[in-house]
């Protein structure tokens, strides 16, 4: 049986094209691994890139993308509105055919000792690749980001699992691991007041008493005008999509505001979108092999 993997790399970079193509076509040279897509936003300054592949290829082509992005992006000239801290911020692993969790958490231990030992970059193994329970969660890892990290990483309880306790200025600090597959999902609010989307985001997310499988933030898209709740949806089969929308709608319209859309970033399940679609047309009966997509991979 294959065995594939599947590689979500995120880059703080959403301005530059040229860099993100950079980027990405280092990882594309890789044999064995095929690049399936990948997205950038100006107001976030980040991208994110999907790949999959052999163990070990995509183990190669993550640490060859995350090479390009440590000449190419100056993490101390950066500035953006989603929380980062490294040019290479995140590198999770997920297990899609022929592999195990315990595979990628190994993947992920391999590949953080290279970026250390070959790039000098400061790693943190996050999710199922954790080393200590407070660092499962990405946000906890990410706290202060990376202006903060400069100091924070020399306390006792910052160290890096690999590298060393001191920031590499340029391409900052990274976090490797290993996790089920994850929706990026944004909801735009018609008000530029980021309190609004700060106070529903803390009532969605796991942390502030909502969803445990949910992560979100308020944050203000310049380039719109905007305040956006931007979400990590960690299971869509226990949290669904339209379950979050129809939230955040009816949270929003408690301050008088209006959802003007939402955005998926980078790929999805189609089962997401299945449940949503049965959700919104009150589907009866509906069995997955309707799907023409389906039916033809059969």
């Amino acid at each position: 049986m294959a065995k594939i993997v599947q590689c979500v790399p995120n880059f703080s970079e959403g301005r530059r094209v040229e860099v993100i193509e950079a980027i990405t076509g280092a990882i594309k040279q890789v044999e064995g691994v095929s690049l399936l897509d990948y997205s950038y936003d100006e107001s976030h300054n980040r991208s994110v890139v999907t790949f999959i592949g052999e163990p070990k290829a995509v183990l190669e082509a993550a640490f060859q993308g995350a090479k390009k992005a440590a000449v190419l992006i100056d993490m101390s000239k950066h500035s953006g509105g989603h929380p980062r801290m490294g040019a290479t911020d995140v590198i999770p692993f997920i297990p899609v055919k022929g592999v195990e969790m315990s595979d990628c958490v190994e993947l992920a231990g391999k590949l953080g000792k290279r970026l250390a030992d070959e790039l000098n970059i400061p790693v943190y193994l996050y999710e199922e690749a954790a080393s200590k329970p407070e660092r499962k969660n990405l946000s906890e890892v990410r706290r202060g980001q990376y202006e903060g990290l400069i100091e924070a990483i020399r306390e006792p309880g910052r160290k890096p699992d690999f590298g060393p306790a001191e920031v590499n200025l340029r391409a900052g600090v990274t976090a490797v691991g290993a996790r089920p597959p994850l929706i990026a999902y944004n909801i735009n609010l018609g008000t530029a007041d980021l309190n609004i989307a700060r106070d529903i985001a803390r009532g969605i997310r796991g942390s502030g008493g909502g969803f445990p499988t949910v992560k979100a933030l308020g944050i203000l898209i310049e380039a719109t005008g905007q305040a956006q709740v931007t979400i990590n949806v960690c299971d869509y089969k226990k949290v669904p999509l339209h379950r979050i929308f129809e939230l955040v709608k009816r949270e929003a319209a408690r301050y008088g505001v209006a959802v003007t859309g939402s955005e998926i970033i980078g790929l999805t399940p189609l089962d997401a979108l299945v449940d949503a679609s049965e959700f919104y047309l009150q589907m009866e009966g509906f069995e997955r092999s309707q799907v023409l997509e389906n039916r033809l991979l059969e």
